[in-house]
């Protein structure tokens, strides 16, 4: 018997930065607030989204300022522009976003 594991979906619509983090914080297997490659990988394949290894290659890649191979909380930030510009999520700007 197989079981598999259920994600919620991004929320439709204009998305709070908020929402997203509670979306991605699903995939993230350690708990610690970091996301890697390959989680963030499996995040957006659960959008359906084309080419997945790729965009999620491509955030890594912008998102990850000090190369390290995770997304840490103060990259964050990082992270939600990429989707906003590369993944046409609608997000709602937050005065402080950095505090996520």
């Amino acid at each position: 018997m197989a079981f598999m594991r259920y994600h919620r979906a991004l929320p439709q619509g204009e998305t709070t930065v908020e929402e997203f983090r509670a979306w991605l914080s699903q995939f993230d297997v350690s708990g610690g607030g970091r996301i890697g490659r390959e989680e963030l990988e499996r995040a957006l394949r659960s959008l359906n989204l084309w080419f997945a290894w790729w965009k999620a290659r491509e955030a890594m890649r912008e998102a990850d300022a000090n190369r390290n191979g995770v997304v840490d909380r103060d990259e964050m930030p990082r992270l939600y522009a990429f989707a906003q510009r590369h993944l046409h999520l609608k997000m709602n700007e937050l005065e402080d976003v950095a505090s996520y």
